[in-house]
């Protein structure tokens, strides 16, 4: 089983060294840049699990580069920064970003908080070949498709997201805080109205009648559950 493919962009040869050696020594295949540009060229052409991500490159804006990645992939961002004002950490996890961490940290802490982001993500050798069902709805893990009657059913990041999270534990009641974290960051733990949009999205496109639904149940005061 291959190991998680993780994303570096940093502009500072010596960081990307030292980060590199750091994951590399827990097994981890690790591709790094130094540029936005490059970055995106490497998601496009490689199937990533996590994304390093420095906010001050040269060829652009680290956050605004977030708010693009959310349009098109759904994997975790993790922002390694020196930044370390409130509002700049706000501003990133606003944007899209999943966790903060703010230069200088340790190997240990760097390696903690990847650890805990892939736990949300499942790597691409558990998803490989994983076709989740229901209804008449099927989830291919490996491809990131949704299907419904055959049809294809297109979700965004968010949405994908947050389906994931919930097949994740059929059955199982899961917390509004629990959610918020897994999908949008520890900084989102009390937006219960972000879940009950997005909830009442993936019901409109997956559920046979959205009023009445099977399969996204609400747990009143407590948060949701999918039941299969």
């Amino acid at each position: 089983m291959s190991e998680p493919t993780i994303l570096l962009i940093e502009d500072e040869a010596l960081i990307r060294r030292l980060v590199r050696g750091a994951l590399e020594e827990e097994g981890y295949r690790v591709l790094e840049t130094g540029t936005l540009k490059e970055g995106l060229a490497q998601l496009h052409a490689e199937t990533v699990q996590l994304l390093l991500l420095d906010l001050g490159l040269p060829d652009g804006d680290g956050i605004a580069f977030i708010r693009e990645l959310r349009t098109q992939f759904a994997l975790p961002v993790l922002v390694l920064s020196a930044r370390s004002a409130e509002g700049e950490k706000i501003r990133a996890l606003d944007a899209g970003a999943d966790d903060y961490l703010t230069k200088p940290y340790s190997s240990g802490e760097l390696l903690a908080r990847v650890r805990a982001q892939l736990r949300r993500s499942p790597t691409e050798s558990e998803s490989t070949g994983t076709l989740l069902s229901f209804g008449n709805v099927v989830v291919d893990l490996a491809q990131r498709n949704v299907t419904r009657g055959g049809e294809p059913v297109r979700l965004t990041p968010i949405e994908y997201r947050l389906l994931c999270a919930m097949l994740a534990s059929p059955g199982k009641v899961l917390t509004y805080r629990h959610l918020l974290r897994a999908v949008w960051g520890n900084a989102f733990v009390e937006s219960n109205h972000y879940l009950r949009i997005y909830v009442s999205h993936l019901r409109q496109k997956l559920e046979d009648d959205p009023a009445q639904p099977k399969h996204f149940l609400t747990e009143t005061g407590v948060g949701y559950r999918f039941q299969i």
